[in-house]
């Protein structure tokens, strides 16, 4: 029975019909620092062909990673179209992907695929195994960006720094009022108390009282 698992599991891996290119992969490999190296191997010497290698996640290989164009006799043109950060570099029978910035939930399996445009006949792989990428990078899940809330979090920071200001001119703009009128008062008191003030009753002067002379008594 074990035997006999063992041959259903490698199976896919080993069967070639017709113009079919067998593909080997590591069965598991592990992201560090968010990066991995997956390499593939083709049944076919890829020298001085014009093919297309490409690298697909998940089970039902829904998803394109990475695709690498071109011939052993060209630079190889790598690109992404599902916002893969992807490299490429090739082989004599072999096209090695690098991936980096992997995020966390990118854990998955990975199938690599391969297609000899020229020259003829057209070729393509056999879906192989396939390798599971355990990504254990720092980097979070993708998701929602962050700077919708840093933008309410940044206009209520400028706002509340406006009110402040203003609060603070208000006051300092009552302080100074409150200052000159103060003072103003003080002033207009200090005025008040410099009217000439009329002292307390005042004494009369009164002549000495002399009585008459009759001067006609000193005569006779």
């Amino acid at each position: 029975m074990l035997r006999l698992l063992l041959v259903l599991n490698l199976f896919p891996s080993i069967q070639a019909t017709g113009n079919k290119i067998l593909v080997k992969q590591s069965p598991m490999l592990e992201a560090y620092d968010n990066a991995v190296n997956l390499t593939c191997k083709y049944s076919c010497n890829l020298f001085s062909r014009q093919f297309q290698a490409s690298l697909h996640k998940g089970v039902d290989s829904a998803v394109q990673v990475c695709v690498v164009h071109g011939n052993y006799s060209q630079l190889l043109q790598v690109h992404s179209a599902t916002g893969f950060n992807c490299d490429g570099k090739l082989g004599n029978e072999s096209v090695t992907f690098y991936l980096q910035n992997l995020y966390v939930n990118q854990t998955d399996i990975y199938f690599c695929k391969i297609e000899i445009m020229y020259p003829p006949p057209y070729l393509d792989s056999e879906k192989s195994n396939g390798t599971i990428i355990h990504v254990k990078g720092k980097h979070l899940c993708p998701g929602p960006s962050f700077s919708g809330p840093s933008q309410p979090f940044w206009a209520l920071a400028v706002v509340g720094g406006v009110l402040a200001s203003y609060s603070l001119l208000v006051t300092v703009a009552l302080s100074v009022f409150w200052m000159r009128s103060r003072r103003s008062r003080l002033l207009h008191s200090d005025y008040m108390n410099m009217t000439p003030r009329r002292p307390g009753p005042t004494r009369r002067h009164y002549q000495p009282y002399a009585p008459p002379r009759d001067f006609a008594a000193y005569r006779s």
